[in-house]
């Protein structure tokens, strides 16, 4: 989802919960809106927890070299 999409279902969510004054038979806007925006604040708390921890993985390149018994070390 990303960084985007949570901030999306927050905005979404807030218009919903704050900015909505329309009633529809049967559904609560405002417990919607509350719904995307706890929806949207995991998604980013997700998204950094994951993102943190990949940039604290390391990686290292090993290089390997074989000589031939055959053939003359290499010169320096």
């Amino acid at each position: 989802m990303g960084i985007g999409g949570g901030i999306a279902l927050l905005v979404i969510g807030a218009i919903l919960s704050f900015g909505v004054s329309d009633v529809i038979e049967g559904v609560d806007l405002t417990v919607i809106g509350y719904i995307c925006m706890g929806a949207g604040a995991l998604a980013l708390v997700l998204v950094l927890a994951l993102s943190s921890r990949r940039a604290r993985t390391s990686h290292r390149e090993v290089v390997v070299e074989r000589h031939d018994d055959r053939l003359p070390p290499p010169a320096a």
